[in-house]
């Protein structure tokens, strides 16, 4: 079975968004699927490195475009592929032929077929990673091809194209005969066309870099913030917008060349003067958008001791790092600056340089400052004096500096996603609650009055950030049949929740049934039992977690005698865990942090003892559900010390256990 084959058995809500990278004509779904076959065969290690094997392949390529197009010719139903082959072959001859020769040559990244199969052979992990790592290595496979393509098209031009004509203008104006009214204006003007041409691919490049991968890259990052397991590494992006800055500073070297040309002589009907000025211009605003867009927030605001990132308390100091996404900065030492609403203390200053950066980029990180409150006259909230919490308020760091380099002076300014300040730690449980809202439903950053009209959140929205709590805790999402549980337990028994919506006002304000806590209270009360005492129990599956009552008697009712499962209490605000067994109807009492504190759970599981007849006590947890020995699933977690080293035991003189009557 090819990769491609195996890519099309993904679930269509999954697979429809790695079939969205190949509806462009750079690289059309058809052609990928009906030589998948001959793709997936090639040594395209070997091409990447062997200008005449890719030059070799591109003939085949043709080939195979040929056969295939006589095939749909002799099928009465395949008159459109039948055309759209013959178009796509066409398309694939021009934009070779656009390209210098040594243009074949690919490069390494380039081998996208063993990076998808790579990804591909990862199937058992992780469903969802393997997807994203997959649409991921195409989508960079097809960027980095066009930007090596562009990088040897600028290169070969340089070399084999700018200099003889360089060298032919210079040649011309000494000669300075009757000669140069036909063959010099010919010269200058083929080579200023060659330029505006070099100027449209990179325009091309620069749609795809800006407006398709950093913005990808932002919601990647923004999601990240909140638990989601994306890819945040810069490294892809640095290296192309490095590469094409590089090219663009050649080529306004060659204008100003031409400057010097023109200084010493000039002819009615010069080309020069009139088309140099636009194509001058055209660079400039090429760099310009390149060099700004690159300029971004690497690491969001945190505290090193803090829930998560984004969330900041005043006089506690917290750390965020700026990139200059293309290392071509290093020609310069500019400053840098924070400004934000609060007074800041510590270093606001700092020069982009590669000595903080992992991988050698532009770096400026900002390790330790902090935030202070600024008194605003006649009291109260000032500009902010709206219908909202302190953890409502959503504020943002701004960061500048200065771009100059070969006479071009750019000002450069990014800003870190929006912030939830707080006063004291009683407040970092709402603020968390707001830049997991935030970051669920809002792509726009600047959007720091969003919680004044908060939308709604859908069901599939919500079950992927609560997932990704779960996973960032204790190393494992929410499965199907936990997050239907939630459903239920919100909107009552659907045949289907794509359409249901939360609010913000239910997720974080208003109270559950029955209790006097919210829905967020009591998630984030299991969650942090879950980080503190059952990491690694729930990472191994042992706690079913959410199921409800009904279910869980349903679940007991037809197992062998002493099966039992675990699962979270409802009725305790800060997390609680609880477990049942056959023959036993009722739940044992939550333990909460304050039991695990001191009796870790596996311990509590192997010496709890039930009072039957006689009052002897007998411990009735034998398999964990399905049809797992107890001591198989929680062994390995059982505590090895006995009374005497441990001060606890030691103290009590005796085994602590819990005992509860029939």
């Amino acid at each position: 079975m090819t990769q491609w084959e195996r890519l099309q058995q993904l679930d269509t809500v999954y697979s429809q968004r790695a079939f969205d990278l190949y509806n462009r004509d750079e690289f059309p779904m058809e052609v990928r699927h009906y030589l998948a076959h001959w793709i997936e065969g090639q040594d395209w290690e070997r091409a990447s490195r062997d200008s005449s094997q890719a030059a070799f392949l591109f003939q085949v390529l043709l080939e195979n475009l040929d056969n295939q197009f006589s095939r749909f010719a002799q099928e009465r139903d395949s008159f459109l592929l039948q055309r759209n082959f013959r178009r796509y072959k066409q398309n694939f001859q021009v934009n070779v032929l656009l390209l210098p020769k040594p243009s074949y040559t690919m490069p390494s990244e380039s081998l996208w077929i063993s990076e998808d199969l790579k990804m591909l052979n990862m199937l058992n992990k992780n469903y969802t990673a393997r997807l994203n790592r997959c649409v991921s290595v195409s989508i960079h496979v097809c960027v980095c091809l066009f930007v090596c393509l562009f990088k040897n098209m600028i290169h070969c031009f340089i070399w084999q194209v700018m200099e003889h004509s360089i060298r032919c203008l210079e040649e011309q104006q000494d000669e300075f005969d009757f000669k140069y009214q036909t063959h010099l204006m010919d010269c200058e003007a083929n080579f200023l066309s060659d330029i505006s041409t070099m100027l449209d691919a990179a325009d091309v490049l620069r749609s795809v870099l800006i407006d398709e991968e950093l913005v990808d890259w932002k919601w990647r990052q923004q999601k990240s913030c909140i638990g989601a397991p994306d890819d945040t590494s810069l490294e892809h992006l640095e290296k192309w917008f490095t590469q094409i800055i590089e090219c663009m500073f050649q080529l306004q070297k060659f204008l100003q060349k031409l400057d010097e040309l023109v200084g010493k002589m000039t002819y009615e009907n010069d080309p020069i003067p009139v088309r140099k000025p636009p194509l001058k211009s055209r660079v400039d605003t090429l760099l310009t958008n390149l060099i700004k867009s690159s300029f971004v927030v690497e690491t969001q605001p945190s505290m090193p001791q803090g829930r998560g990132s984004l969330v900041l308390r005043t006089n506690v100091q917290f750390s965020v790092k700026v990139r200059s996404g293309s290392n071509i900065i290093r020609c310069i030492n500019p400053p840098m600056k924070l400004f934000r609403k609060f007074n800041v203390l510590g270093t606001l200053s700092k020069a982009l340089n590669m000595a903080e950066s992992m991988n050698g980029g532009m770096v400026a990180d900002f390790r330790h400052l902090t935030l202070k409150d600024q008194k605003v006259g006649g009291g109260g909230k000032g500009i902010n004096d709206l219908s909202l919490s302190v953890t409502e308020e959503l504020h943002r760091i701004i960061f500048q500096t200065q771009f100059d380099y070969q006479g071009l002076s750019v000002p450069l300014e990014t800003f870190s996603l929006p912030v939830v300040v707080i006063s004291n730690s009683s407040q970092q449980q709402s603020a968390w609650a707001s830049v997991l809202w935030f970051n669920m439903l809002c792509s726009d950053p600047e959007n720091v009055k969003f919680f004044e009209t908060s939308p709604a959140a859908t069901w599939p929205q919500f079950g992927e950030m609560l997932s990704w709590q779960f996973l960032s805790c204790g190393k494992r999402g929410l499965d199907n049949d936990q997050l239907e549980t939630l459903a239920i337990k919100l909107f009552g028994k659907q045949q289907s929740y794509d359409n249901c919506k939360i609010s913000w006002t239910k997720f974080s304000k208003e109270n559950l049934p029955d209790t006097n806590f919210s829905l967020w209270v009591w998630l984030d009360g299991i969650l942090t039992l879950v980080k503190l005492y059952l990491s690694d129990l729930w990472s191994d599956g042992s706690i079913m977690g959410f199921v409800s009552k009904g279910k869980e008697r349903l679940l007991l009712k037809k197992k062998q005698n002493g099966t039992f499962l675990l699962r979270f209490s409802e009725s305790i605000k800060d997390g609680g865990i609880t477990f049942s067994w056959v023959q036993y109807a009722n739940d044992v009492k939550p333990f909460t942090s304050t039991d695990l504190k001191q009796i870790a759970l596996p311990d509590i599981l192997c010496n709890f003892r039930m009072m039957i007849a006689e009052n002897i006590p007998v411990n009735p947890l034998c398999y964990l559900y399905p049809n797992t020995p107890k001591d198989q699933a929680f062994g390995k977690y059982y505590s090895e010390k006995t009374g005497e080293e441990n001060p606890y035991l030691k103290y009590l003189k005796t085994k602590l256990v819990f005992v509860s009557k029939e």
